[in-house]
C-alpha cells in the first residue's frame, strides 16, 4: 500500500495487457485493481465474494445468468454494478474500457468455476502495480 496518492490515469498508462488487472492498492482485506478490458472475458462465478465494477472509460456490458434467465447490463463511463455472489457472469467490452474493480486479496479474475480460459484473459489474483 502506497503512502502517496495514486493517479489511476498513470496506473492505466503504465501497461497495454487486457483483461490483467494491476492491484493499485488495498483496503483492509480487498484489492483494489484496474484493468484494460477489450472484447469478451469469459462466463465464470464467485461462489463467496461479490464483485464491484466502475467503468471509468469506455462501456462495459455485464451478461448474467439468473434464475429467472440471462440480461445484460450496460454500464457506461462512471457507473457501478455489483455482481452478487454465486451468479455465473461474463464482462466484455465490445469497444474497449478501463475498470476499477474491488475484490478480496487472492481473487481469482476467473472465478471458481469457469468456462475454459482463453488466451486474451490472465487467470490471475492481480499483479503488483508497477511505480
Amino acid at each position: 500500500m502506497s503512502n502517496e496518492p495514486i493517479s489511476l490515469d498513470t496506473a492505466l498508462a503504465s501497461f497495454d495487457a487486457l483483461w490483467s488487472p494491476r492491484i493499485v492498492t488495498t483496503v483492509n482485506d480487498y484489492d483494489v485493481r484496474v484493468a484494460k478490458v477489450a472484447g469478451e472475458h469469459l462466463w465464470h462465478v464467485h461462489e463467496d465474494t461479490d464483485e464491484f465494477f466502475l467503468v471509468l472509460s469506455g462501456e462495459l456490458l455485464i451478461s448474467l445468468r439468473e434464475a429467472d434467465g440471462e440480461r445484460t447490463v450496460r454500464l457506461p463511463r462512471g457507473s457501478v454494478f455489483t455482481v452478487p455472489r454465486g451468479t455465473e457472469h461474463k464482462p466484455q467490452a465490445p469497444a474497449g474500457a478501463s475498470i476499477l474493480m474491488l475484490e478480496p486479496t487472492g481473487t481469482s479474475t476467473v472465478g471458481d468455476r469457469h468456462d475454459e480460459v482463453p488466451a486474451h484473459v490472465d487467470a490471475t489474483t492481480g499483479h503488483r502495480l508497477d511505480r
